[in-house]
């Protein structure tokens, strides 16, 4: 296993550091420190969203370091030269990429795009079992050379992926999140404040629970600039359809069918979630996101240890809380319906 890069002409022909000959340091300076903090992220996985996300955290200056790591040498050498030829365009990043998990040692974030892909007739159960075995060979040796690191997993199915990675790390819960339904409610907004003409920032809506099908739109805590909107239109007597409501949701959950129905797969919008993800983790900035963590204790949640989507405050350390929404009766049962739904895919893995 044979870490890929490009090397750097360092020396000179007599064994002199290049730089010093054309930086020369002003007059009493200390000499420059052996070691510095960096930020590293590994990103495994090079298909169309481990890209996606590694382009997008590279444009939004988020990493000193990213390292690279997937089976398939050619692409991953091919991708990690297509990012560094751009190097003259971009915050100052060492790009790294091997097929070896010892390059992501001491990574500060590790974020898991790698997956199988569904075969022609195979049950989602049978792929959600290759993808276990796959995860038992890529988070043992992630977790143990970055035993300090936040661990994000982006493979799908998602939310019982996290609780697979979770049991096989050894990290601590707060140190293992899922990207969840950042993405969904992010498509929420997005539809709200179109069909309300306003823009999405000012929009507050959740999509809570699974990254999926069961997944429940939070209608009576979605707010516009402030103003909590459903409140805002029974006080003025403003009549709204229900159905209306349900087409939006229905929508936010065919929204990436439809993108890959199109295009083929979906890219950018993930890259975009998750780099937003890796902003607040990195910089500690402790904002609230949609994302998939251990729910047990939580909204009535007391099943077995399950992980969905809620909205948890994140920061350096991974979780720092989980926030306390009001839900409506209707909204509350089925966010319980679905943590079962998860919690059965999850009692056949055998783990």
């Amino acid at each position: 296993m044979h870490k890929l890069s490009v090397s750097s002409l360092a020396l000179g022909p007599n064994g002199l550091n290049i730089a010093q000959s054309f930086f020369k340091p002003i007059h009493g300076a200390s000499p420059q420190p052996h070691t510095t903090r960096t930020t590293k992220i590994s990103v495994i996985g090079v298909g169309n969203v481990g890209m996606a996300i590694a382009q997008t955290i590279l444009t939004q200056d988020l990493a000193d370091e990213i390292a690279l790591v997937d089976v398939n040498h050619d692409k991953l050498r091919g991708e990690m030269l297509d990012l560094q030829h751009a190097a003259a365009f971009l915050p100052r990043t060492t790009i790294s990429a091997s097929v070896d998990y010892s390059s992501t040692v001491d990574s500060d974030l590790v974020i898991v795009t790698a997956g199988a892909r569904q075969l022609p007739g195979e049950s989602r159960l049978n792929l959600l079992q290759r993808n276990v075995s796959l995860f038992s060979k890529i988070i043992p040796p992630l977790s143990a050379g970055s035993p300090e690191a936040v661990m994000l997993i982006v493979s799908n199915p998602v939310d019982v992926l996290t609780y697979v990675a979770w049991k096989l790390s050894g990290l601590p819960a707060n140190r293992v999140i899922g990207s969840g339904t950042n993405l969904d409610s992010s498509r929420f907004r997005f539809l709200i404040a179109d069909h309300l003409d306003v823009n999405a920032h000012d929009v507050q809506a959740y999509i809570m629970g699974e990254h999926g099908d069961s997944s429940v739109a939070l209608w009576s805590s979605i707010s516009v600039g402030g103003v909590p909107i459903l409140s805002f239109l029974d006080r003025q007597q403003i009549a709204y359809e229900k159905q209306t409501l349900e087409r939006i949701h229905k929508e936010v959950v065919q929204g990436a069918y439809e993108v890959i129905g199109l295009k083929g797969y979906t890219s950018w919008a993930i890259g975009y979630s998750v780099a937003n993800l890796a902003r607040t983790i990195l910089r500690d900035q402790r904002k609230v996101h949609p994302v998939s963590v251990l729910a047990k204790g939580f909204y009535g949640i007391d099943g077995g240890e399950v992980f969905l989507s809620l909205p948890t405050q994140l920061g350096r350390n991974g979780v720092m809380g989980v926030t306390s929404l009001h839900l409506t009766e209707e909204e509350s049962q089925q966010l319980q319906k679905s943590a079962i739904t998860i919690l059965e895919v999850q009692s056949q893995l055998g783990i």
